[in-house]
């Protein structure tokens, strides 16, 4: 479904980036796997990317920093010689209420959640216009649609990716490339592993389904949205939740 195809996938080294990343792989894309910190989880991707038969390889990257983005984009197309498919998944969190948030903490969300993929985007957006083609992935949140009490940094840098991805779509429509966003709800990995059962089981009583869901749910709908099959659907925010919010 996509031979021949390089995917650029942030956030990559675990959870729903890993997911994304080695779906793509399996399904006949060569993948650059960034990461923030875990060199030795990057390699891993990468490696069972490679026993598919694909060409992967990792470069460490903080997508906060515009110099640093342009400089690994520069480096994946000199490696790979092209870019056809870019998600952006890089994402942290922390969580307070707005009278315990400071600044740094509030800053530091934006700026790795949302300016991160401006900054990819950004420095992607005249390869995909000389090319006239692409596909652009961004991973945005229920929560930044219907907010979330604790994450007022987070539910904003999110919803910030939905109007970048509006944005983009727009700019980019009449050239051939597409800019969508998936909006995830609950979804296991490891950090609701880590969190009490009580917690986890008050969670899941919010979602229809009565299930959170896995990885795989994301990375399935990436493909598509990565594939000629998506060729006209553009500036969509795509839920993935379970039903948490309709």
């Amino acid at each position: 479904m996509l031979s021949g195809k390089t995917a650029v996938i942030t956030g990559a080294s675990r959870g729903i980036g890993k997911a994304i990343a080695l779906e793509l792989a399996k399904n006949g894309a060569d993948i650059a796997v960034l990461f923030s910190g875990n060199h030795a989880l990057a390699q891993e991707v990468c490696e069972e990317a490679i026993s598919y038969g694909r060409k992967a390889k990792s470069y460490q990257c903080d997508v906060s920093s515009f110099a640093q983005t342009e400089a690994v984009v520069n480096e994946i197309v000199k490696e790979f010689g092209t870019i056809d498919i870019l998600v952006n998944n890089a994402g942290i969190t922390c969580d307070k209420l707005i009278l315990q948030m400071n600044e740094e903490d509030f800053d530091r969300v934006i700026n790795v959640n949302l300016k991160g993929a401006f900054n990819m985007i950004k420095h992607t957006y005249r390869l995909f216009l000389r090319k006239k083609s692409g596909r652009i992935i961004n991973i945005s949140s229920v929560s930044g649609l219907m907010g979330n009490a604790g994450q007022a940094n987070y539910s904003a840098a999110k919803a910030g990716v939905v109007a970048l991805t509006k944005t983009t779509a727009k700019e980019l429509a009449a050239k051939g490339v597409t800019c969508n966003a998936i909006a995830p709800g609950f979804i296991y990995t490891d950090m609701t592993k880590e969190m009490p059962e009580e917690v986890l089981s008050e969670m899941i009583k919010q979602i229809p389904q009565k299930k959170m869901g896995e990885p795989s749910d994301i990375a399935h709908l990436a493909v598509f949205l990565a594939s000629d099959s998506a060729s006209y659907l553009t500036g969509e925010v795509i839920k993935v939740d379970g039903g948490l919010y309709i």
